[in-house]
């Protein structure tokens, strides 16, 4: 199944010890609806992850830019190599 969208952002500030990342995806699921997934963590070790089913895929972008705005908000930056 091809993803739809995919966003990964670091935040990464040296001085507290701090390097998470942060990643969306948004991608059809097997019955018809879109799974907008949200990973994060510290770099470098398994993050967490969260599953949102949407009927739309217009409803899941709407709420994939929500999440981006937001993060980036706090200081989150595009991941290296991620053009």
């Amino acid at each position: 199944m091809p993803t739809l969208a995919v966003t990964h952002l670091h935040r990464i500030d040296a001085a507290r010890n701090m390097a998470r990342f942060y990643r969306l995806s948004a991608t059809p699921s097997l019955f018809g609806d879109i799974c907008l997934v949200q990973e994060w963590g510290r770099i470098g070790w398994p993050g967490r992850i969260r599953i949102d089913l949407f009927a739309e895929a217009d409803d899941a972008t709407a709420a994939r830019i929500v999440l981006e705005k937001a993060k980036r908000r706090r200081g989150y930056r595009d991941a290296p190599g991620d053009g």
